[in-house]
């Protein structure tokens, strides 16, 4: 009797089934997949053997075929040429034609029936013998018929004659040999047209592979050999140069044979470039116009030829590095014409104006790789003109750095000596300005409306402040109108930096400040920069210190107002401040550390602003500003010890007022240091040798402090609280008590290591009980040296030795007890904070 369950139990029953059912077949997919990745990666199994450890060919049938076709070859062509050489003269006229014409015809008709049996590659080693011997027919015929003619002219016209010959040879073979040879038992090693996939019509029409390149490898020669027949000029022979190379190029464009492509394309670039640099040594000697007119047409033939393979080969990169190519050379060939047509100084800006003409392609119907090549030749022509300005750049940026040491000497003559100093002037840099000019213009027409707009904006808003900068000194400007010049450059920048800085956004906490503007940015360094030339440029004259300084502290001091720019200004106003006031304390006559006491004015400004400027990004500047001021002032006032320290008690003051900010509490640790070092100045000014008199202006402020912190923080250490200050007067103390022969001061430093130790226990202090009593414990031992050195002397030599024995022996019989007390104690002293 059949048990059929409830439909609710059969579904449930079957759903199981179904997802162990499924279970299963992903299993079994995972493992088909997991297999077939085995055996794509793999390496396929070698078949089995059916002879155990057979040996192993060390070469193919193919290979030796090839081999034995090869060695064939080459001894029937040695052959050839000895019977030329040496059996032809026992032979007479008749006899010699019969044997060439004869030998050469039949050997270069016999790859016929061996093409037709599908013997290619025997076929292939019959026709090299047979152009083979086709040279050495020229060459008997040379040496029988033609005797009296110029050997290297006869090469050219036989390379010519023979190129043709082998050409056609090829081209026939293509007709003589069917395009679909009935397939027949070969040598072993033809290659039968239908064991490759897909036979080209080209390959069919075309059954030897060796006749078109070498042809076309013999093509090379006529052009060269017959202009150094005729004795030509050099730019007749790198005319013939360029000629074949042009040949080469259209021969690579426009045949679809393989081999021969490849030929022609070593063919071009070889010739092409012995052909450009030839060209470019012409243009480099030309001794007059008319001479560098010929070179650049030259350069110009090789900029075309070029510029057409650029344009119809399908290669993008091909066509791009052709591109980029011809644009140089046509630029180097105008530059050898102005070069020996102008000026010297004239030959960059002419090539800049070729290079920036070559731009006008850009929106011509040309290909793409081919104006992508054309603009990258101006960039590039471009790009060598700022390099070649350069120099002069540098020389008006680095050149004022010489008046440092030279202060206050005497203005010079013009801008141009103002800038130089010691540094020779570049020749030939009359026309930096054009082109710096030139080039920043291109950036800026060029970059609008591009990707790359804000770089292209940079890199002319630097090219622009370099061509205003170098002017003055270019025209050689007086002293004081190239000064203007470059002030007013600097408040340009100034300006610009105002006018491109964004406005700043309010910020929340935990937010990050928005990029500034590159333009912002730029402009705002190139204003630095401009205003420390000036200012050393004005170091020359007393008048034109003073006031170039004190127009560059208003001009920043104004531009910190702006938004955005008073985290460079304002410590620049604050640095040419202080310069300032050195230069006015130098023309008052006043002496270095009377000077210093000026320069705190710039410290005591910088708090000021940073107080004012809390919450600002120029809060941190001004700061830097003012700490670089402070540390000025000191150094000025290091040759006098009273105004050294009373200098550093003034920085001290400064750094105490900016200590009262919730913000640079931290500022109060420098203001104690520099107190203490003022302190031990002054004390050093009057020879005081005391040690406590330096160390005791510390301890007492350092206790202070230790003590307010205990009250905020019972749980803090008295070692961070108390132990500096204790050790800054106690180790001194102690160094100068065991040196000391008298008694007041192991007296004094004993009774306070006393106290100390006192106060530690009674409060529970681990520092002042362990320094109190380390230090009390070692003047004791000082005091009684002398009376246990007395003792030591009078008892006999084994008494020492004996009692340490002792003490060890006892030590060791209570060694366990020796460990509790010594817990016990570090337990009590645990107890201590």
């Amino acid at each position: 009797m059949t048990n059929i369950p409830p439909p609710v139990e059969e579904l449930r029953i079957l759903d199981t089934e179904l997802r162990q059912l499924d279970a299963r077949r992903a299993v079994l997919l995972a493992r088909r997949a997991w297999l077939v990745n085995a055996l794509y990666a793999a390496p396929p199994a070698p078949p089995a053997s059916p002879v155990r450890n057979a040996p192993r060919p060390e070469t193919t049938a193919p290979g030796v075929q090839n081999v034995l076709l090869i060695l064939g070859g080459i001894l029937l062509t040695i052959a050839a040429i000895a019977f030329t050489l040496v059996s032809w003269g026992r032979m007479g006229i008749a006899g010699r034609s019969l044997v060439l014409g004869t030998v050469t015809l039949a050997t270069l008709a016999v790859p016929v029936p061996l093409l037709r049996r599908g013997l290619r590659s025997t076929a292939e080693a019959v026709a090299g013998l047979g152009l083979a011997l086709t040279v050495l027919d020229a060459y008997a015929l040379h040496e029988v018929v033609f005797t009296g003619t110029d050997g290297v002219g006869y090469a050219a016209v036989a390379s010519a004659v023979l190129a043709g010959v082998w050409a056609a040879y090829g081209m026939g073979m293509g007709l003589l040999v069917p395009a679909e040879p009935t397939d027949r038992a070969g040598d072993g090693g033809g290659e039968h047209p239908r064991s490759r996939r897909g036979p080209s019509a080209t390959a069919a029409r075309v059954p030897l592979r060796l006749p078109l390149p070498v042809a076309l490898v013999a093509a090379q020669l006529p052009l060269l050999l017959w202009a150094l027949a005729v004795q030509a000029s050099p730019h007749t022979l790198t005319a013939a140069l360029l000629a074949t190379a042009a040949a080469d190029t259209f021969v690579a464009l426009r045949v679809s044979v393989e081999p021969v492509r490849t030929v022609a394309a070593v063919g071009a670039f070889g010739l092409g470039a012995w052909g450009v640099l030839a060209a470019g040594w012409e243009t480099w000697t030309a001794s007059g116009p008319s001479a560098a007119a010929r070179a650049a047409a030259l350069l110009a033939l090789a900029a075309a030829i070029a510029l057409t393979a650029a344009r119809h080969t399908p290669r993008p990169d091909l066509a791009l590095g052709t591109a980029l190519t011809g644009g140089l050379l046509v630029v180097a060939g105008v530059g050898g014409v102005l070069r020996a047509s102008l000026p010297d100084e004239w030959t960059v800006p002419g090539c800049l104006v070729c290079g920036v003409g070559l731009l006008a392609v850009v929106r011509t119907g040309l290909p793409e790789p081919v104006r992508r090549g054309l603009a990258l030749a101006s960039a590039s022509v471009q790009a060598l003109a700022v390099l070649w300005a350069l120099p002069l750049v540098a020389i008006i940026l680095l050149g004022p750095l010489g008046w440092v040491e030279r202060v206050w000497s005497g203005a010079p003559a013009d801008a141009r000596e103002a800038v130089t100093t010691e540094l020779p002037w570049p020749a030939h840099s009359a026309t930096t300005p054009l082109v710096l000019a030139v080039v920043a213009g291109v950036l800026a027409v060029l970059g609008r409306g591009t990707a790359w707009r804000a770089q292209a904006w940079v890199g002319a808003l630097v090219l622009g402040w370099s061509t205003v900068l170098t002017v003055p000194a270019v025209l050689e400007l007086p002293y004081a109108v190239g000064m203007v010049g470059q002030a007013l450059v600097t408040a340009a920048a100034v300006a610009l930096a105002g006018v491109w800085s964004p406005p700043r956004p309010e910020v929340s906490e935990g937010e990050t400040a928005p990029v500034r503007s590159p333009l912002s940015l730029t402009a705002m360094i190139l204003a630095l920069v401009a205003s420390l030339g000036l200012a050393c440029v004005s170091l020359a004259s007393e008048t034109a210190t003073l006031a170039v300084l004190a127009a560059l502290t208003v001009l920043f001091g104004a531009a910190a107002r702006r938004q955005g720019l008073g985290v460079f200004c304002a410590p620049a106003s604050l640095v040419y401040a202080a310069a300032l006031l050195c230069a006015i304390g130098a023309s008052a006559g006043w002496q270095p550390h009377h000077i210093a006491l000026l320069v705190l004015a710039v410290p005591v400004t910088a708090a000021v602003l940073a107080a004012r400027s809390d919450g600002s990004p120029m809060t941190v500047s001004v700061e830097v500003a003012g700490a670089a001021a402070g540390l000025l002032a000191v150094g000025l006032a290091a040759t006098d010890p009273p105004f050294l320290a009373l200098t550093l008690a003034l920085c001290g003051v400064v750094a105490a007022g900016t200590a009262l900010r919730a913000d640079r509490r931290y500022a109060g640790y420098a203001a104690t240091a520099l107190f203490v070092l003022a302190t031990w100045v002054r004390l050093m000014s009057w020879d005081v040798s005391t040690p406590e008199a330096y160390t005791l202006p510390v301890t007492l402020p350092a206790l202070v402090v230790g003590l307010v912190r205990r009250r905020r923080d019972p749980r803090a250490s008295s070692w961070t609280a108390y132990g500096p200050g204790l050790a800054v007067t106690l180790v001194p103390s102690l160094l100068a008590a065991w040196g000391d022969p008298d008694w007041p001061r192991p007296l004094l430093l004993g009774a306070a290591a006393l106290v100390v130790t006192l106060v530690g226990a009674r409060h529970h202090l681990q520092a002042p009980l362990v320094l109190g009593g380390t230090v009390l414990t070692l003047v004791t031992l000082h005091e009684l040296a002398p009376y246990i050195a007395q003792v030591v002397g009078a008892l006999p030599r084994w008494v020492p030795p004996a009692l340490a024995g002792l003490v060890l022996l006892a030590l060791g019989a209570t060694y366990e007890q020796r460990l509790r007390d010594a817990r016990r104690v570090r337990e009590v002293l645990g107890r201590f904070r």
